[in-house]
């Protein structure tokens, strides 16, 4: 994981435009997707948190119904066949989740990893903790029981490795909402995320890494993007697939 720079950085609109794009004009799926950052998260939190081997430690995995949380799921699944003792915290009951990240709580069933409903969580007892509880769809402060997760996550004794972008933290504008995740390091993907780089993101984001999920250089020059003319973006995980910004 070597120290990276001059990597553009996105706007939340500018990644629901490279998730589009992957999906309708390459036909590189949700699922794939998932699976790429869901597997990265894992081999981070592994890798930097549990010098190298999870086997016997205890990860607690705390997930929102979307996208983020469906990376999160494969994550956890991920650590618990590398002998990890996942525990997986959901922001809602598990017959609520639908789509892909529904499709990834099943897996985890069958594996009979534990999974749990974050009503009533008062404290999380891990040697790791991954936030993957809200993504780029942030809309607003956190409520409810993903404001519950986040509490418990920055009260917890032990590191916290969030996906994307810290529960909280608005990836366009930066802003931190009450309550947003105080994470250790954090796991952006494709590209890291334009509001990550402001002063009162980047005290909550820690260590910045960028993951790859499998997006193909090319697709950064479809004009509507809107990046930068000229901006080339190259082969960035050519020798690594997790390289750090920050």
């Amino acid at each position: 994981m070597s120290l990276s720079s001059n990597i553009p950085f996105l706007t939340t609109a500018q990644m629901r435009e490279v998730d589009r794009l992957m999906i309708e004009e390459y036909g590189i799926e949700l699922i794939q997707m998932m699976e790429n950052a869901g597997r990265n998260l894992a081999a981070a939190g592994r890798d930097l948190f549990l010098a190298g081997d999870p086997a016997g430690r205890r990860v607690a995995v705390l997930c929102g119904t979307g996208g983020n949380g469906g990376g999160g799921l494969v994550a956890a699944r991920r650590l618990s066949g590398w002998g990890a003792e996942v525990t997986v915290w959901l922001t809602k009951q598990s017959d609520t989740f639908t789509g892909v990240p529904a499709h990834q709580l099943e897996i985890l069933d069958r594996l009979d990893v534990e999974v749990r409903a974050a009503d009533g969580i008062s404290e999380l007892d891990a040697d790791l903790v991954l936030d993957a509880i809200i993504g780029y769809s942030l809309s607003g402060p956190p409520r409810g029981s993903a404001a519950d997760l986040i509490q418990a996550a920055n009260a917890a004794n032990a590191p916290v490795l969030s996906l994307d972008a810290p529960s909280g933290v608005d990836t366009t504008t930066g802003q931190v909402h009450e309550p947003a995740v105080n994470a250790t390091a954090t796991l952006t993907l494709a590209l890291p995320k334009a509001g990550l780089q402001t002063d009162e993101a980047r005290s909550r984001v820690g260590d910045l890494y960028l993951a790859d999920i499998g997006v193909p250089p090319e697709l950064y020059a479809q004009p509507s993007l809107k990046l930068a003319p000229g901006l080339d973006v190259g082969p960035i995980f050519a020798t690594e697939e997790i390289v750090r910004i920050w």
